[in-house]
């Protein structure tokens, strides 16, 4: 009777230990999720942000910064650094443009009311001519809200896309509102004020205001 093959135990070791490490040289460890991170994430809340401060810090300091439109805009074509040292940010990132609070008062002798992105432009000096265009919405371009105020810093958020989102969410505060609650007809030869901010960018047919209050007259 023949007597059946054995392996000695010594010679079971090396096996088991080379497919134990072909096993986890096949396998990818993927890491776990931070739930720090998650929750980090999921508190990011930029409308609530903008909401909490709009009142209480946004709309004082802009009357406080603000100078007329016509001295403002004389003064950024001429010193840039100038006008924004008086009304601007001087805590702005150092390759930023220059963004300055202003008030526009005057009459409204053009406006687009068909568009998403709406505008009226605005004669300041009575002379019949457009000065200034003021952005109405619902859809806005910039920044110009965000950028004007020296108490909120890139370095406060997390990456660029947080802060891009924060600047959207005045634009979107300031159509909730107040600019929705404009009259949107029959809006040429009307009185109109304004408490915003702009940006001087090449290639602008006028400088487009971005409004953090408005107030429009009566109709002549």
């Amino acid at each position: 009777m023949l007597n059946k093959p054995t392996w000695p135990v010594k010679a079971i070791w090396p096996i088991l230990a080379l497919t134990a490490s072909i096993g986890l040289g096949a396998c990818k460890i993927l890491p776990t999720p931070s739930a720090k991170g998650d929750a980090n994430a999921s508190a990011f809340n930029p409308d609530k942000m903008v909401e909490d401060i709009w009142a209480s810090k946004v709309i004082p300091y802009l009357s406080q910064k603000a100078g007329p439109f016509a001295e403002v805009h004389a003064l950024a074509k001429t010193d840039q650094a100038a006008a924004g040292a008086k009304y601007g940010n001087p805590k702005k990132q150092a390759n930023s443009p220059w963004t300055f609070a202003v008030r526009v008062e005057g009459k409204i002798v053009a406006a687009n009311t068909q568009s998403r992105a709406g505008t009226m432009d605005i004669d300041v000096d009575g002379d019949g001519k457009a000065d200034a265009r003021v952005q109405i919405g619902p859809a806005m371009r910039g920044t110009a809200l965000r950028d004007s105020l020296d108490f909120v810093q890139f370095n406060d958020f997390t990456n660029q896309i947080d802060f891009a989102q924060f600047g959207k969410a005045f634009n979107a505060h300031a159509d909730k509102a107040v600019l929705s609650k404009l009259p949107r007809e029959a809006l040429e030869g009307r009185t109109v004020k304004v408490l915003g901010a702009y940006t001087i960018e090449s290639g602008q047919d006028l400088p487009l205001v971005t409004p953090a209050e408005a107030e429009i007259g009566p109709k002549p």
